[in-house]
C-alpha cells in the first residue's frame, strides 16, 4: 500500500507527519474506509426515501436497548466531570491560547465547522495542540501584544471533520483519505499520552452522525486505535453531537454503542436546523420562517432538547447545551441587549437540566458560568435530574409546521449576505467568521443557503409583499456581491465571485446539495502540489 503527502511540508510539519503517525493513519484507513463508504451510501439512500415522503421514527429493531433500564455509560473521565461552560473555536495559534485561558471548563478545538480545511489549518492546528500540551505555545500580534498560557487551562476536546469529508493532502492508493481519520488519528497518536500525563485524556466531539451504526463505527475505531497504541480500553471519551434529525430518533442507541467511551450528547442546534431543511425542505409542512425566528423555544426544537436531557441523564451521561454565537461589540447597548438574550438562553438550558453549554467567544464565558453556577453551586453537574416527566413522540420531533414566524425580505437578504460573506471568508482560509455581531461557521452558512433553496422551491410568500423568486434572489446576490467587493483588489474580487457562484450552485439549483463544503473543497481548497511520496 502506498501513501503520498500532497501538501507542502511547511516548517515543523514533519513533527506531525512522522512516518509512524502516517503508518497509523494508513492502518486506520485500511481497517475502516470501506465501512465509512457503506455508511455514506446508507445516508444517501435514506435521504432518497425522505424525498418520497417517508419520515423517520424510533427504530422498532432497537426497542430492547431503549427499554432496558440497567445499562449506563462510563463515568465522567478526568477533566470532564464539570463541563458547565465550554468554548468552541478553531485550533489557530491565538485562539488556542485564548480558549485555554478563557475560564471555560472545556475547549472544543474544532477542525470541523469552525475551520476552513486548508492544509496549513489542518496540520498547523495539530501542531498548535501539541505545543499547547507541551506549554510551549505563544503568539504575538502585529501590534506587539503577546499571548501566552496561564495556569488554569480548559480541558481540550477535539472535533474532527465529519464522515462526508476527505483530506486531499494525504492520499492512500491514489484516493484522498477520510478527513475524520486524519484529524482523529493525528491527534490521538501525538497527544493521547501528552493528555494522560496532564491528568486528562484524549477526548473528542463526534459531528454530524446520522444513526447508531455510525456511532458503532467510531466505537470500533476507538477500540482498534487504543489496542494499536497500547492505551487502556476506555481511555478515549467522545461526546456525540445530536445535530441531525435522524440521530435525534436514536439518542439512546448512540449512547449504547459508545457506552464505554461515551462522554454524553450535545444539542448541536445550527446543524440540527440545517438537517431538517436538507432532509424535508421539499415538503410545504417543513418550510421554516426567517432564521432569526427559529429559536430554541419553538416546538420542534424544544422537543429535541427535552428528549436529549432525559435520555442522557437516564444513562448517566452529560447533556451539553447549544451554542451562544454572539460576538461582543463596541456598542454598549448592543452588548446589553445581546447578553440578556444569551443569559435567558442559558437559564433555559440550566433550568431544563443541561450540565453545561457552549459559547463562541471568551467574552461570553462569564455570563454562561454565572447562570450555571447559580443552578449547580458546587456540584459538577445535575445528572441527578432524571426528567422522567418528559415524553417526546415522533410527531413532536417533526412538528416543524408549528413554528411561528414569517419569511421577510430582510430575512432573505440576511441569508444571502451570510452565505456569501461566509463562503468568501472560507475560501480565504477562515472557518469561524464574525458577521454582524454573530460568530458564523459552516453550519450557519448551510442554514442560510438551504433556506434560500427551500423558499425558492416553494415560491414562499413574503410578509412584506410578493414572494421569493429566482429573479429577486439573483438581484439581491448581485447587490451583496457588489458591496462585498467594493474597494477590494482583483484577487479579492475573484474570490468573492467564486463564493457567489457557490451560492448559486448550492442554493439556486433544482436539487439541493447535501453540503456546500464537499464540492467547494474539491474545487477550491486543499493542496494540489505533490511534495513527498513514501511507501508503507
Amino acid at each position: 500500500m502506498r501513501y503520498e503527502i500532497i501538501g507542502p511540508m511547511a516548517e515543523r510539519f514533519d513533527e506531525v507527519l512522522t512516518p509512524e503517525a502516517l503508518e497509523f493513519l494508513v492502518t486506520l484507513d485500511s481497517e475502516f474506509a470501506a465501512r465509512r463508504v457503506a455508511l455514506l451510501d446508507t445516508r444517501r439512500a435514506r435521504r432518497d426515501r425522505f424525498a418520497t415522503g417517508q419520515l423517520p421514527d424510533f427504530l422498532p429493531e432497537t426497542i430492547g436497548v431503549r427499554a432496558d433500564p440497567t445499562w449506563r455509560v462510563a463515568p465522567p473521565a478526568p477533566g470532564l466531570e464539570d463541563r458547565r461552560v465550554e468554548i468552541t473555536g478553531p485550533p489557530e495559534r491565538k485562539m488556542t491560547i485564548n480558549a485555554l485561558n478563557s475560564g471555560a471548563k472545556v475547549w472544543l478545538a474544532d477542525f470541523e465547522d469552525a475551520t476552513a480545511p486548508t492544509w496549513d489549518n489542518v496540520i498547523g492546528g495539530q501542531l498548535n495542540l501539541m505545543d499547547a500540551l507541551d506549554r510551549r505555545i505563544d503568539f504575538t500580534d502585529p501590534r506587539g501584544k503577546r499571548y501566552a498560557l496561564g495556569e488554569e487551562l480548559a480541558t481540550i476536546v477535539v472535533r474532527p471533520r465529519g464522515w462526508h469529508l476527505v483530506e486531499k493532502g494525504i492520499v492512500v492508493d491514489g484516493r484522498p483519505i477520510s478527513a475524520s481519520l486524519v484529524d482523529f488519528g493525528l491527534y490521538l497518536f501525538h497527544c493521547a499520552r501528552r493528555q494522560l500525563a496532564a491528568g486528562a485524556g484524549p477526548y473528542f466531539y463526534l459531528p454530524k452522525l446520522e444513526d447508531h451504526r455510525e456511532a458503532r463505527l467510531w466505537n470500533d475505531i476507538f477500540v482498534f486505535a487504543q489496542h494499536y497504541l497500547r492505551l487502556p480500553q476506555g481511555t478515549i471519551r467522545a461526546t456525540t453531537l445530536i445535530e441531525t434529525i435522524t440521530a435525534a430518533f436514536e439518542m439512546e442507541e448512540i449512547l449504547y454503542e459508545l457506552r464505554e467511551h461515551s462522554a454524553g450528547l450535545n444539542a448541536g442546534r445550527w446543524d440540527y436546523i440545517f438537517s431538517i431543511i436538507k432532509n424535508f425542505g421539499q415538503w410545504p409542512d417543513f418550510v421554516l420562517p426567517d432564521r432569526a425566528a427559529v429559536t430554541m423555544t419553538v416546538p420542534f426544537m424544544r422537543a429535541y432538547t427535552e428528549l436529549l436531557v432525559r435520555t442522557c441523564h437516564r444513562r448517566g451521561a452529560h447533556a451539553i447545551g447549544g451554542m451562544a454565537a454572539f460576538v461582543p461589540a463596541r456598542d454598549p447597548e448592543v452588548n446589553a441587549t445581546a447578553l440578556a438574550k444569551v443569559q435567558a438562553d442559558k437559564q433555559r438550558e440550566a433550568g431544563d437540566g443541561f450540565d453545561g453549554s457552549w459559547v463562541a467567544h471568551p467574552g461570553l464565558v462569564a455570563t454562561c458560568r454565572e447562570v450555571f453556577d447559580a443552578v449547580l453551586g458546587e456540584r459538577p453537574n445535575q445528572l441527578d435530574r432524571q426528567r422522567d416527566e418528559v415524553d417526546v413522540t415522533a410527531a413532536d420531533l417533526l412538528s416543524v409546521d408549528k413554528t411561528p414566524g414569517q419569511v421577510t425580505e430582510a430575512g432573505v437578504r440576511a441569508n444571502i449576505a451570510v452565505a456569501l460573506h461566509y463562503i468568501d471568508a472560507w475560501l480565504g482560509g477562515a472557518g469561524a467568521v464574525a458577521l454582524w455581531n454573530l460568530m458564523e461557521d459552516a453550519a450557519t452558512a448551510e442554514i442560510a443557503r438551504c433556506q434560500l433553496w427551500q423558499w425558492l422551491h416553494h415560491g414562499t410568500p413574503l410578509a412584506d409583499g410578493g414572494s421569493v423568486t429566482e429573479e429577486r434572489v439573483r438581484a439581491m446576490l448581485a447587490e451583496e456581491l457588489a458591496a462585498l467587493t467594493e474597494g477590494g483588489g482583483e484577487a479579492e474580487g475573484e474570490r468573492a465571485a467564486q463564493a457567489a457562484r457557490i451560492v448559486e450552485e448550492t442554493a439556486l439549483g433544482e436539487d439541493l446539495p447535501a453540503f456546500f463544503t464537499t464540492g467547494a473543497y474539491a474545487r477550491h481548497l486543499g493542496p494540489r502540489r505533490r511534495s513527498l511520496a513514501a511507501a508503507s
